[in-house]
């Protein structure tokens, strides 16, 4: 069974995140990014359509991108349907997805990327990203999953995106970064 198929409290874990984005204001179009062959997740996503009357679309990477693989290889299909920005969500996150109120603090703030953090104990924190804010409470500093203590702000999967991270992409990966640590690198370069 393909991890954001996994049910939880009764619904495959994925389909939270389809409900939370039915519910944003001007969302047009939810895009499914993974390896999972198109028959494992086919019948779920004409079910979503149907339940949340939203267009939903699997795109299937070659091989597992990572996340900032996937966004870049799909980034035209991304930006196609002419959005001012977009979501990126881990499939395998449970959480009270306040989608609304940060696209509100994307805007206000007319950010790059808004990340969506929570605090974890000091243990926790070690196995996700981890940030440091500045005074304005912007990223001053981002390690993924450190293996020494930095903070118990954690990354939760969650982010939003504009369309000019395409741009800062690609300015990363011509600067010599691989595919393989694409978002580990850009947090490092950026955060």
């Amino acid at each position: 069974m393909p991890k954001p198929l996994f049910p939880i409290a009764g619904l495959p874990v994925i389909q939270y995140h389809i409900e939370a984005c039915s519910k944003v204001e001007n969302l047009v179009e939810v895009l499914i990014i993974g390896s999972y062959p198109v028959s494992d997740l086919s019948q779920f996503i004409e079910e979503m359509k149907n339940t949340y009357n939203i267009i939903v679309r699997y795109l299937q990477e070659f091989t597992p991108l990572g996340t900032a693989g996937g966004l870049y290889h799909f980034r035209d299909q991304i930006r196609s349907g002419g959005p001012t920005y977009f979501f990126i969500m881990n499939g395998d996150v449970c959480a009270d997805f306040a989608l609304q109120e940060i696209v509100e603090y994307h805007k206000e703030k007319q950010a790059l990327l808004t990340i969506m953090a929570t605090e974890a104990t000091r243990q926790q924190s070690l196995n996700y990203g981890c940030m440091v804010l500045d005074k304005n409470g912007e990223i001053a500093h981002y390690v993924e999953k450190p293996s020494t203590f930095v903070s118990t702000l954690i990354n939760c999967g969650i982010y939003l995106a504009s369309l000019d991270i395409f741009q800062t992409m690609t300015d990363v990966f011509y600067a010599g970064q691989n595919q393989e640590n694409f978002m580990y690198d850009f947090y490092k370069k950026y955060y």
